[in-house]
């Protein structure tokens, strides 16, 4: 239940390396710093996930995930706040049974496409494809309940 993540901006090309793609929308229920509530839909499934408060690094956190019908999902993505993610997770193998997550984020968030690599352990190796960008780990504008409520496209450039 401890989820230990890298994030990355992608500045190259990652596509010839996809193995399969799925679209993603979702919504919060709670946003508080502390902890969060999503409610997403992926492809044909439902989850609703908590979230607890990122470690000082940024790089750990609690996180508890459970598949939900498709239709409560749908229903629970009303009640959620203003602000839905919606963006197309393309999957790219990484090595040691790990496998990038390249988030290319539409609506508000255009523009933006994010790497994210869970690690076993904060302490764990990888390969850094040549496509990685910088590392936003840790840096709260990248969390996608804080682009549900301040999308990218907002951000002073």
């Amino acid at each position: 239940m401890l989820e230990i993540e890298r994030k990355f901006l992608v500045k190259g090309d990652f596509y010839p390396f996809v193995t399969a793609s799925k679209r993603l929308v979702q919504g919060y229920i709670c946003s508080d710093p502390r902890r969060t509530v999503r409610i997403r839909i992926s492809g044909e499934e439902g989850y609703i996930t908590i979230k607890g408060m990122s470690d000082e690094k940024g790089l750990s956190r609690f996180e508890f995930e459970q598949q939900i019908p498709l239709t409560d999902a749908e229903a629970l993505l009303q009640l959620c706040d203003p602000g839905i993610i919606d963006k197309i997770r393309h999957y790219i193998p990484a090595g040691n049974g790990r496998q990038w997550e390249i988030d290319v984020f539409h609506g508000e968030n255009q523009g933006l496409v994010i790497a994210e690599l869970e690690l076993g352990s904060e302490e764990e190796e990888f390969e850094k494809p040549f496509w990685l960008g910088k590392e936003v780990t840790g840096d709260k504008r990248y969390y996608n309940a804080m682009l549900s409520r301040n999308p990218y496209q907002s951000w002073k450039k």
